[in-house]
Formats: structure tokens, sequence, C-alpha cells
């Protein structure tokens, strides 16, 4: 059964997920170094990680395990080998590349031109492996699936006030937590979307399709 889904789907576009996966998770640990918010989702973990004494990557697997339940329920169809790659290990790839940043660094950047460069570069850095790791199609993150269950059983609102309201949740938990809420979470909250949309166009559809 794993091989002919495999066959499927077809190793270019396996190849595309988990290099949209290892530059989304680069995103993040950059966003991260510039100490100044990442994406709400991310925030919100690693402020509670932190607050629990529990190693972020750890703490995410565990995190997705519980949105996984849901999504196996509800939105069975969107779970595919993109979905166990993003929940698994989304985690440990930020967490290696933010050692990488940092020992570069010296520890982590204090002026303060650095780190909105840092954001700016996080930007689109994260968008780009977005772009990618969607448009492969070989799975829905357990995070990004609640928005999509909502909307496909209750059509009060479009896709995009879902996702507004469980960022929004999301921000708030990280932010009593403990956590950092900046300009960060806002752009990752509001302002991916047009990057992301360059990159399918320009790239990502156009690599798929080849």
């Amino acid at each position: 059964m794993l091989k002919q889904y495999f066959k499927r789907i077809g190793a270019k576009r396996m190849v595309i997920m988990l290099l949209g996966n290892v530059f989304l998770g680069m995103g993040v640990s950059i966003f991260k170094l510039s100490e100044m918010g990442t994406d709400p989702f991310s925030g919100m973990v690693m402020a509670l990680a932190e607050v629990l004494g529990i190693g972020y990557p750890v703490f995410l697997i565990l995190v997705n395990l519980v949105l996984l339940f849901v999504e196996v329920k509800f939105g069975r169809e969107m779970i595919g080998a993109g979905t166990v790659v993003n929940a698994c290990l989304l985690g440990y790839i930020v967490t290696s590349f933010y050692t990488i940043w940092v020992r570069m660094f010296g520890g982590v950047p204090q002026n303060f031109a650095v780190r909105l460069a840092l954001v700016c570069i996080a930007i689109i850095v994260m968008s780009f492996g977005v772009s990618m790791y969607q448009t492969a199609d070989v799975g829905v993150a357990p995070w990004d699936s609640l928005s999509l269950i909502l909307i496909k059983r209750h059509h009060k609102l479009p896709y995009f006030g879902y996702r507004i309201i469980g960022d929004a949740i999301a921000a708030l938990v990280c932010w009593f937590a403990g956590g950092i809420v900046g300009i960060g979470t806002a752009v990752c909250a509001f302002g991916l979307g047009p990057f992301i949309s360059f990159f399918d166009t320009h790239f990502s559809k156009k690599l798929v399709e080849k």
C-alpha cells in the first residue's frame, strides 16, 4: 500500500515537499533568531515548551499528535507523507538551523537593524518553503488542516477568517506563556500570503509541472 502511494505521488513531489519543509524550518529558525516573533503556532509551541521544560522538537511532535487525531477524524483525506514529515521533523529542522545561526553570530544579535533584516530574510525563506511544501500537495500539516476542516464543516467564514482566528488564539497563548509576540508574528499572520503566491506562480508550480 505504501509502495503504491509513493509511486502515485512520485519522487519529484516528495523531494519538493522535503525541501519545502527544510526551507520552512530555516525560516522559522531565522524568525526565532531575530527575537521579534515568529509564526503564531511556532511561537505558541516554543513558549509552552519553555514553560513545561520540554524540548521544542519533542513538544511540537506531542502537539501535532493531538492535532493529527483531529485531522484523522475529520479530514483524513488531507493526510499524506507531508503531514508526517512536517509533524515529526520540522521541530528538529528549526532547532538545527537555530544552533547554526547562533554559532555563526556568536549569540543572538542585539542590534535592532540586524534583527529587522533577519525578519525580512525570514519572510522570504519561510514563504519559499511554504510554497514548495503546499504545491507538492502530498499532505497537509496538522495545524494547517484545522482551518480547512472548519471551512469544510462550517461555511460561516472563509478559510482566511478561520486561519486568522486560529493564529490569534495561538498568538494569545504564546503571549500569556511568556513567548515573543512582535513584528515577526504580525508579518506571519497577515503578510506571508503575497510572498507565497509569488513563489507559487514563478517557481513552485513550474517546478512541479516540469
